[in-house]
């Protein structure tokens, strides 16, 4: 199935100069939800995974489908203020300006084998800040996977030494 006809460009979104990829027309249609969902959850292969970690918001989709197929617990990162509970958090920049994330203190228990997963890697910046948020409460990073991957950005710049994968490349 060709995915990438279901990604739509929306141009000065969030602010002029960056071109978005939409991912909603990929959401509404069923059979390429769970293709996608499918090839996702492929890249893990054979590994054990204990808790997949989804950054807010759109890795909140793919992130407990994940989850479900690979019999493991779905953990949210969120932006300050969201998680009802005590929180530690790691700041970062983004290609477009800062941003702060933060993470339930319980979330991850030592020795946690986790994946990552998000829509989409640019900078790294995002999935940077959510690696030292699982390496601080002691869990173990097995891979960070995404949907889309912006390489003109060089996002995998900051995360040298961990498993990457994406399913589209720009």
């Amino acid at each position: 199935m060709n995915i990438d006809s279901y990604i739509r460009d929306v141009t000065d979104f969030p602010k002029k100069g960056i071109v978005f990829k939409d991912i909603t027309p990929l959401l509404k249609d069923v059979e390429a939800l769970k293709y996608t969902a499918k090839a996702l959850a492929d890249f893990i292969d054979d590994a054990a995974i204990d808790i997949v970690v989804g950054m807010e918001s759109r890795g909140f989709i793919f992130g407990p489908m994940l989850a479900e197929k690979l019999n493991a617990g779905f953990v949210p990162v969120r932006k300050p203020g969201k998680l009802p509970y005590n929180t530690i958090n790691e700041s970062f920049a983004l290609e477009y300006g800062s941003d702060t994330l933060e993470i339930h203190l319980d979330a991850i228990k030592e020795g946690d084998k986790v994946l990552i997963h998000d829509d989409v890697i640019a900078t790294g910046g995002t999935a940077r800040a959510v690696c030292k948020l699982v390496e601080r409460l002691g869990g173990e990073v097995v891979q960070l996977n995404f949907l889309i991957e912006l390489e003109f950005l060089k996002g995998r710049e900051q995360l040298k030494g961990y498993d990457i994968h994406s399913l589209l490349k720009y």
